[in-house]
């Protein structure tokens, strides 16, 4: 214990305070166990050895008390509990420290399940992994229905589950429903249950308003406690229905992530299991599997991915002072397209200010102010706006024919057609109705900045603004910096961003920027494998271990082969021997198809005629060999140009607006630990520990 503690030297105890309360209704005294870490919402509880310990003191001081009825759990404001204290994570060098931190979280949370009386866990703010798991073990469970974020994160982070929630959790709700929160939502870009969803899941008996949450829990204790109330669970099925689910999960995991990342596979396994272990086989096998994960690279690497997400996101490198920027009141979109309509309804939404759209068809602009006023409604039915708030925001998105509605916009972004002249044409006219000081902002994808805003008066006032789609999702913002982008409109870009729920990283203006020039790079020297005459299934196949959110030709139809053929022409233009053109991919496009696949999946096949004749084929691993190698290389070049200003942005990008997965790091530290960047580029990107196990 005394070594964890070392271990975890810059731990944030979280305390635990135990305070008598008289129950409603004469029920008796409950023991009232708050978790406060000092701290107000913004850092909040977690459980390290220290806290485990102050948990297990207060435990000590209630048990075998025959003046109590029950004891309970709850949390500072906002905030039940999110988890173990990962900061100590990455010191650990010991497998048996590592199998030492689960232990210790079983042996005090099961207490909860063993005072001899019933206890209770007051889910009143935020809970995630030992958080949900310290209420598992608790006799019945209350949750507040303004919890905003209820998860087991951890497979998404490189862990399981490991205090009881992968045995306690199906046991509680069935296989099915807790595979739902072990590994559904971790691998859908780790989605959060909210409060009232938690409790439709059965993980809940009760829920109560959060005004009063704590009062009307203590008034449901009572109840339970006298008789009034009984709970009761539905019986779990653990025949056919809880080995269905596992297989069917099993058979999604397999598609999605080919086996590269263990802890999915791990938390499967252990899920599957705990229909027939007893819980202390069940808590000794969830020892041995945080042990197994905490010493392994993946680990490392999703902590360092996480690291990425929760810091550096929040504070971009290069970003100029805050203090700069100007107040947005009004913006102006050019163009009524499918992205234009996406933007304005981000814009309404997030800035709450008027957004005029402008197009030169009238019937193109009142289908891109419908659209954008449709989703709204679609929010409506769903509940999440009020219909004064729809209403309110509806009247906020408008069109016009012309820009002079851009007179007092204090912000015009463009998202018209992927050319040059096009876009240097609509500055231009939009340059001669706005202010001297309106940010002009491109949502180019591959085009200069620099050239964008050349002919301008005031091209300092242009920066790129490139989002990722789909807008509402994708929470990557990469904000460009042309040659002559002033303070003031950057400083303004990175305050609209943060505005908008971004997650901003500052970009040179260099062709294609960070995401779609990774992206091209891998997708062409892939194609150029199928062009020498590799079959695309075996093409396809090669990025698997990589574990992408789907495969490189998938990720084509996605984005439409005309588009990645136009940013790969971008970047032949200005890297011809990096980038070359596929003429087959020309070809394809020319010849009007949408992707390789038809939609059953099946290779299409005037694509396969198209792409065939080639006479030299590679296997599986030499097309990754391949692609790794173009990577390390086009990622050294890009540090070297400054593109950004460290390989943590360059991994922040991909893993925010290319969902590169978390197990990874990113992709310099996987380049770093399969030799590849070494190899390729002469040396790492990463020192040696960071996103890996120490040297």
């Amino acid at each position: 214990m005394s070594n964890l503690g070392e271990v975890f030297g810059d731990e944030v105890v979280t305390h635990a305070y135990v305070r008598d309360v008289a129950l409603p209704h004469g029920a008796g005294t409950l023991a009232l166990i708050t978790l406060d870490n000092g701290h107000d919402h913004t850092k909040p509880n977690t459980f390290g050895p220290n806290g485990l310990a102050e948990l297990d003191a207060a435990l000590d001081r209630v048990a075998g008390r025959d003046d109590i009825v029950a004891v309970g759990v709850t949390g500072k404001p906002f905030i039940f509990a999110v988890g173990a204290d990962l900061k100590g994570v990455p010191l650990i060098s010991d497998h048996a420290d590592a199998r030492a931190i689960g232990r210790l979280g079983h042996d005090v949370f099961r207490r909860l399940g063993e005072l001899g009386v019933p206890s209770f866990a007051y889910y009143n703010g935020a809970a995630m992994g030992g958080g949900v798991e310290i209420g598992l073990h608790c006799t019945y469970r209350t949750i507040s229905s303004g919890v905003p974020a209820f998860a087991l994160p951890e497979a998404f982070l490189g862990l399981v589950p490991g205090w009881g929630g992968t045995y306690l959790l199906p046991n509680l709700i069935g296989a099915e429903k807790a595979l739902k929160v072990v590994i559904d939502n971790p691998l859908a870009q780790n989605r959060m249950l909210k409060g009232r969803q938690a409790y439709e899941l059965g993980i809940a008996d009760a829920i109560f308003d959060s005004a009063d949450f704590l009062e009307e829990s203590l008034a449901w204790t009572a109840r339970v406690l006298n008789g009034e109330i009984t709970v009761t669970r539905p019986e779990v099925d653990k025949g056919k229905a809880w080995d269905d689910a596992i297989a069917m999960a099993r058979w999604n995991l397999e598609g999605r992530l080919h086996g590269a990342a263990p802890s999915f596979t791990r938390a499967l396994d252990l899920v599957a299991a705990a229909k027939d272990r007893s819980r202390d086989e069940g808590f000794a096998a969830e020892d041995e599997a945080l042990a197994d994960l905490i010493m392994s690279d993946e680990l490392r690497a999703g902590l360092y991915a996480f690291d990425l997400t929760q810091k550096r996101a929040k504070r971009p490198a290069g970003a100029p002072d805050t203090s700069l920027a100007r107040k947005v009141t009004k913006v102006g979109v050019v163009g009524a397209g499918l992205m234009a309509s996406q933007l304005a309804l981000l814009f309404a939404r997030r800035l709450e200010v008027p957004v005029v759209l402008t197009d030169l068809d009238q019937d193109r602009l009142d289908k891109g102010v419908g659209y954008a006023h449709g989703e709204i409604d679609k929010l409506l039915g769903k509940g999440r706006l009020s219909p004064d708030k729809a209403n309110r925001l509806k009247a906020l998105i408008t069109g016009s024919l012309t820009k002079d509605a851009f007179a007092d916009a204090d912000f015009v972004i463009e998202a018209v057609f992927e050319e040059m002249s096009v876009k240097q044409k609509v500055f231009a006219e939009v340059e001669e109705h706005v202010s001297a000081d309106c940010v002009l902002a491109t949502n180019t994808s591959s085009l200069s900045v620099t050239e964008m805003a050349a002919g301008l008066r005031h091209p300092e006032r242009v920066v790129g603004f490139h989002f990722f789609n789909p807008v509402a999702v994708l929470p990557l913002l990469e904000i460009v910096r042309g040659e002559r982008t002033g303070d003031a409109a950057l400083a303004t870009a990175f305050a609209t961003g943060k505005a908008l729920k971004k997650s901003c990283v500052l970009v040179k203006d260099a062709p294609a920027f960070v995401v779609n020039r990774v992206l091209l790079r891998l997708l062409a020297e892939i194609v150029k494998t199928v062009d020498e005459g590799t079959p695309i299934e075996v093409a396809e196949r090669a990025a698997a271990p990589l574990g992408l959110p789907m495969p490189p030709f998938v990720l084509m139809g996605l984005v439409g082969p005309a588009i990645a053929l136009h940013v790969n022409e971008t970047l032949h233009g200005a890297f011809p021997d990096r980038f070359p053109l596929s003429d087959n991919l020309a070809k394809m496009v020319a010849a009007g198809k949408r992707g390789v696949y038809l939609p059953d999946f099946s290779l299409a096949p005037e694509v396969v005629a198209i792409f065939g004749g080639g006479t030299s084929p590679s296997t599986e691993e030499q097309v990754l060999d391949r692609a790794l190698a173009a990577l390390a290389d086009e990622i050294r070049i890009m540090l070297d140009e400054g593109v950004v200003a460290a390989p943590e942005d360059i991994d922040l990008c991909m893993i925010l607006g290319a969902g590169w997965p978390f197990h990874l790091g990113g992709i310099t530290p996987y380049l770093d630990r399969s030799g590849i960047a070494e190899r390729t580029t002469g040396r790492r990107f990463l020192a040696p520990g960071t996103a890996s196990l120490p040297a």
